[in-house]
């Protein structure tokens, strides 16, 4: 039997129900009701209806409790603040997704390359897989 588990637990799996993740985000259960009906925060559901939190959605109440009681920002305002970090989240994935890609084609560009040596010594590269057809040698 192994006994290992997963280093790690997706950030976005729906685990905790909502009086564990009250107690993860040292809230009370009420505040995570209001939050989910003013669409601060809305956890997924249970095909019974019941709550469910990600460790994702208990951070970001946390966020929502700091900006709220530490910086003074009302609901409005935290709404916002919300929504410009799911924008800049996700160019941050489309940016990682496209630097993927460069380095892919850059890799196959670079396998692509044939080496030649010409008449006088020198090496260059052809981008062609095939090798260019030799020029006649003149005498």
């Amino acid at each position: 039997m192994s006994e290992q588990l997963p280093q790690l637990m997706d950030p976005d799996a729906a685990v905790f129900t909502i009086s564990v993740a009250a107690t993860l985000a040292e809230m009370h259960p009420q505040t995570l009701r209001t939050y989910d009906r003013q669409g601060l925060v809305v956890p997924r559901r249970t095909k019974g209806g019941g709550r469910r939190y990600s460790p994702r959605d208990v951070q970001r109440l946390r966020l929502v409790q700091h900006l709220s009681q530490n910086e003074g920002i009302n609901l409005v305002g935290i709404r916002r603040i919300l929504a410009l970090q799911n924008e800049l989240d996700a160019a941050q994935r489309r940016l990682e997704q496209l630097a993927g890609i460069v380095t892919r084609m850059s890799e196959e560009q670079e396998a692509r390359r044939v080496f030649l040596a010409g008449p006088d010594g020198e090496v260059g590269y052809s981008r062609h897989r095939r090798m260019p057809r030799p020029r006649a040698i003149e005498m």
